[in-house]
């Protein structure tokens, strides 16, 4: 499924060339089944045009037997010259062809839906190889809004070029063959011009109607992503008190949505109009010049009446040329967006020569390296470090320091500039990033949940673990009474983002899915900063047992997590300030130093405020500590 197929342009405007580029999905080559719906559903398309001009012969000769004047003796056998008869195979004959149609639509429809499935999942996937970067500077309603529409385009090209350009040409061609025949090159001149007018108001109307297309698409994914977004923030939303001003933004998307489909509602009633008033001159015209010859004793009743029911027979499909071409134009506009995001390049990417990382006691390093987001603004400056085996070694640091980016290098998010990180010696940027993301475990500052079960959650680490491994990690990770005293307990729903459960609720979960991946190099990226701090006592405990004999990087703000890191590491501006263990760190009396005195000064208050509310409740005193 995974297998790359040639991208479709988006700046395609010839159907045919969309064909072209969608006909690997439509005839797979490792689906036979489905190829041969398209050989029959090809067959029953081409039968059923050749019983559809069958109706209005059927139609003429039950005139011309009702009006006396039927002599097709040499051509029809006895028992159908009778008018019922006649008649009745009128009707048989647009029964037989609308069930011919039917039938190959049924054919055809798991075709479509197959190439449509192919691209949902091929767009899905190339959504997960981008960076992060990409989707960092994205937004999600967005995205799934333009996927969404992206695969509606993609089903509505696929089915209306099959389904009606080629049985509408096939009509035409046999219409012209007919009135070339049957009546002369002036009706076929008059045909081939009235369709050929038709085409062209119907492509210089709908390439017109495009733009407005464009606007309409515009103002539906800005207000789509504005309401996501809106219920992504509903807790944040309702502390400020904006529902009015989130609506009101809401609203001022849907106004432009609003004002763009009316233009497009408007600009198909002039579209529609327009082709009723060439087809209508047209067919004016050839049916005055039948009256005339029926007047003049050149043609019967019958043939007025085959002229005018062939003419009423090529409206629709030549309704279906004006149709389709809309559709499949604005089917191109829905998912140009779409194959711009499968063009978008990953910007980490595997080597040719990309090896599975081997891992042997997981020791980290980092040699000279540089990194930038924006090449005005360097983030790490030449940083070299190493994390032994089985060592824990954390960064600290102020805010804007770095210290979050090294955790995402060492992922392998972004690529360095300048220097290396290897793992036992391994450069990442030579090794699979599967194998390399397997290897390492990560508990974020924010743990984002799943809208599942908290079974789902603790699974996600190992997808494949039983149920008894799932009880193991969340007893490690000091869950599993809290879980087993939920009434549905690991079939508890979490919410959107988890949102049903405390901050320290959800750092257990994350904690449990990483022990059940159980990789041999640990990342903790402030992995307790947001909790309080009796909260964060228990998740560090809770943490200290999951490091134990792993490598363990530590990103922390709150210096309290790190006192027992074997070598601590100060960033400042992108550089290394200051390393060694907590303790020559506070000898050294510098940066570390002053950080941490006025976290313990922070940390002395908060127990204070703490003491006192206790005291106001017992009615006693409790005095200020003397400042540090």
């Amino acid at each position: 499924m995974a297998t790359k197929k040639k991208t479709v342009s988006a700046d395609s405007s010839n159907p045919m060339d969309t064909l072209v580029n969608l006909w690997p999905y439509m005839w797979p080559s490792d689906r036979l089944d489905l190829k041969m719906r398209v050989v029959w559903a090809t067959v029953f398309l081409v039968i059923s045009k050749f019983v559809l001009i069958l109706v209005p012969y059927f139609f003429k000769w039950a005139t011309d037997a009702l009006n006396g004047k039927l002599d097709m003796v040499g051509l029809l056998p006895t028992f159908l010259l009778g008018a019922v008869v006649l008649v009745v195979l009128y009707n048989l004959t647009r029964i037989a062809q609308v069930g011919l149609n039917q039938l190959r639509d049924a054919l055809f429809a798991s075709v479509g839906q197959y190439a449509v499935r192919q691209l949902a999942y091929r767009t899905f996937v190339h959504m997960h190889q981008l960076s992060l970067r990409f989707h960092l500077e994205r937004k999600t309603g967005g995205l799934s809004r333009i996927i969404e529409r992206g695969t509606k385009g993609i089903e509505t090209i696929v089915r209306f070029t099959i389904l009606n350009s080629i049985p509408t040409l096939i009509e035409f061609l046999l219409t012209a063959a007919i009135f070339w025949w049957s009546y002369g090159f002036s009706y076929l001149a008059i045909t081939a011009f009235t369709v050929w007018a038709y085409i062209w108001f119907t492509i210089r109307a709908s390439d017109w109607r495009i733009g407005i297309r464009r606007a309409m698409n515009d103002s539906d994914t800005d207000a789509n992503t504005k309401a996501i977004d809106s219920l992504l923030n509903f807790e944040t939303v309702k502390y400020f008190g904006n529902e009015e001003m989130e609506a009101k933004r809401f609203d001022q998307s849907m106004e432009r949505y609003e004002k763009s489909a009316t233009q497009v509602w408007t600009s198909l009633g002039w579209l529609n109009f327009g082709q009723g008033v060439i087809f209508g001159v047209g067919t004016a015209v050839i049916m005055v010049m039948s009256a005339l010859a029926v007047q003049s004793g050149q043609q019967t009743i019958g043939d007025f009446v085959f002229v005018n029911a062939l003419l009423m027979q090529l409206a629709m499909p030549l309704n279906f040329i004006g149709f389709v071409y809309r559709e499949i134009r604005q089917g191109l506009t829905d998912i140009e967006q779409m194959f711009d995001l499968l063009e978008v390049e990953a910007e980490v990417v595997d080597c040719p020569e990309a090896t599975p990382l081997v891992i042997g006691q997981g020791a980290i390093a980092f040699k000279d390296v540089h990194f930038h987001y924006d090449p005005e603004r360097p983030i790490l400056k030449g940083i070299s470090f190493e994390v032994p085996a089985g060592k824990t070694v954390a960064v600290v640091g102020p805010s804007g320091a770095g210290k979050s980016t090294i955790s995402r290098l060492l992922y392998r998010f972004y690529d360095v500039q300048q220097g290396s990180i290897t793992i036992d010696g391994q450069d990442v940027r030579d090794v699979t990033q599967k194998s390399l993301r397997s290897a390492i475990g990560m508990v974020p500052q924010d743990t984002v949940l799943f809208n599942d079960t908290i079974a789902y959650n603790v699974r996600y680490g190992r997808p494949g673990a039983s149920d008894a491994d799932i009880d193991q990690a969340t007893e490690i990770a000091q869950n599993g009474h809290f879980i087993k005293k939920l009434p549905d307990g690991y079939g508890t729903m979490v919410g959107e983002r988890g949102l049903k459960l405390s901050g320290g609720e959800k750092q257990r979960v994350a904690i449990a899915r990483t022990v059940l991946k159980a990789p041999p190099i640990l990342i903790l990226d402030e992995a307790t900063s947001a909790l309080d701090t009796t909260t964060e006592h228990e998740i560090q405990s809770a943490l200290d047992i999951v490091s134990k004999n792993r490598t363990t990087l530590v990103i922390a703000h709150r210096l309290s997590t790190v006192v027992g890191a074997d070598e601590i590491i100060v960033l400042k501006g992108g550089e290394i300030a200051e390393r060694g263990s907590h303790s020559d760190l506070l000898t050294q009396n510098g940066l570390y130093a002053s950080m941490w005195n006025r976290q313990r000064e922070a940390t002395q208050a908060e127990e204070h405020l703490r003491q006192v509310r206790e005291s106001d409740e017992l009615g006693v005193v409790v005095r200020r500590p003397p400042a540090v």
